[in-house]
């Protein structure tokens, strides 16, 4: 599948070598190819770098450097080999830097004398290339438990390795380049979510009516949070629904028929009466924090067996019942620290195994926001989406991701690919907004229409981490 490829961890790409036919006798003959294919990424990326120095570890990733470094000196580059488990620490003044120290087996925090190599090298000044991946971030979950290589390039062999592309370590490698060693694909329980995905989103169809085309209801919007709830209903129709109606209390009634003229308003009394016309909820957008609104999202959550979505003041005190129907939980990492009762820190550096935690104690598919998006169903399996759009941290962007989830589910996507759907049509409608600082929710909303065309939209690559 196009919109779905293969993220590796590390024990995958155990497998996927052990295929290789001869192995591991043909090792060698693996390592010669991954060398030169970094010396061609290399060069390709800093053409007029004269001087390299390649920095090796004492594995297979270092063997890498090495073949690396005698595809440079062919190529008429002045190359210093460092050998890292000689205590060799004499890195010169290169104009490129090549992180060989660590590759895809790496686990846990370096010891004292590579992590102080590798703080040497972030110091260094020169731009970093890295083999495989940065050394100091496992491959596996992208967690950085020690010190680790801002690259600012890496090239990564066969596949994108899962720890390439969740967060923290996603933002120590730069950008990634793919080279191809001869290896056969293999089924990977992680994968990579590609602008492919947005063909998956049903159309509307020439026999359609306003419900057919997906129905939701969006439920919250009290008082002084009504903004929240009319994005998600704009988003909704925006991400194509047919009809969408607002469930709010009374009082917020008035200021939500001059904020979403297109939707139906109903006091919060007949949500009940509402859900049952509605093809798919989403559930939380203002709805506040008391014990009555939660009484409702239980409510909600056990009766109604349309899908539902699950974000903002509905996610407090959410507790596990007998949903007869699929729900997606979308929360950012204080939200999910919350529910799992863990620290905002432990999420933010744990995010790829809190997602699954999460998905397999509620039993749904999780939507964990964040600039690697990332979606866990409760038999494991991750999606990842990730977009370089920075505005998107902003008050209000959320409700709108709400409103496309809902949407998709209304549209009768899987829920799982609806999350993961939104959060591409999401991130690509940023980018398409034009919009690089001053951001907001609305602008994202009114860009929906073209990210769903798939129009192309400007890409930034990210920073490289330092220190």
């Amino acid at each position: 599948m196009a919109e779905l490829e293969p993220l590796y961890t590390a024990d995958e790409m155990r497998v996927a070598e052990a295929r290789y036919p001869g192995y591991p006798e043909t090792v060698p003959e693996l390592m010669e190819r991954a060398g030169a294919a970094a010396a061609e990424v290399a060069l390709r990326c800093f053409p007029a770098a004269r001087h390299w120095t390649v920095v090796c570890g004492g594995g297979s990733n270092g063997g890498d450097g090495r073949v690396m470094a005698r595809h440079l000196q062919a190529a008429g580059r002045d190359v210093r080999v460092v050998e890292a488990k000689a205590g060799d620490r004499e890195l010169g003044e290169p104009d490129v830097l090549v992180d060989a120290l660590f590759g895809t087996g790496f686990s846990g925090a370096p010891r004292e004398d590579a992590a102080a190599l590798i703080e040497a090298m972030n110091a260094a000044g020169a731009p970093i290339f890295s083999i495989d991946l940065p050394s100091g971030v496992d491959a596996s979950t992208g967690e950085v438990a020690g010190a680790a290589i801002g690259a600012t390039t890496t090239v990564t062999f066969h596949g994108r390795k899962l720890g390439l592309a969740v967060a923290p370590g996603r933002l120590r490698a730069g950008e990634v380049h793919v080279a191809d060693i001869g290896l056969q694909p293999l089924e990977t329980a992680a994968r990579w979510v590609t602008e492919e995905i947005l063909d998956l989103v049903p159309p509307k169809r020439p026999a359609d009516n306003k419900y057919s085309a997906g129905s939701v209801l969006v439920v919250g919007g009290a008082r002084g949070m009504t903004g929240a709830a009319a994005l998600a209903a704009r988003a909704a129709f925006r991400a194509d629904a047919g009809y969408v109606a607002v469930a709010a209390p009374a009082g917020s009634l008035p200021v939500l028929e001059t904020l979403v003229l297109e939707a139906v308003k109903r006091p919060l009394e007949q949500v009940f009466e509402a859900a049952g016309r509605a093809s798919a909820l989403a559930v939380g957008p203002g709805l506040g924090r008391g014990e009555e609104e939660a009484a409702l999202v239980r409510r909600l959550l056990a009766e109604v067996a349309a899908p539902a979505v699950v974000d903002a003041d509905a996610l407090f005190g959410l507790e596990l019942g007998d949903w007869p129907g699929p729900r997606v939980l979308t929360p950012h990492e204080g939200e999910l620290a919350r529910l799992l009762g863990r620290s905002s820190a432990e999420v933010g550096a744990h995010r790829l195994a809190s997602v699954r935690e999460a998905a397999r104690r509620f039993r749904c598919v999780v939507l964990l926001k964040g600039a690697d998006t990332l979606v866990a169903s409760p038999d494991g399996g991750v999606l990842v989406r990730v977009t370089d759009a920075p505005g998107l941290a902003s008050a209000g962007t959320g409700d709108v991701l709400t409103g496309i989830v809902a949407a998709f589910l209304a549209k009768g996507m899987e829920p799982r690919l609806a999350a993961a759907a939104a959060a591409t049509a999401h991130g690509l409608a940023a980018l398409l907004s034009g919009k690089r600082r001053g951001l907001v929710a609305g602008d994202v909303v009114e860009a929906l229409p073209r990210a769903l065309a798939r129009e192309a939209a400007p890409r930034e690559s990210p920073a490289p981490a330092r220190g």
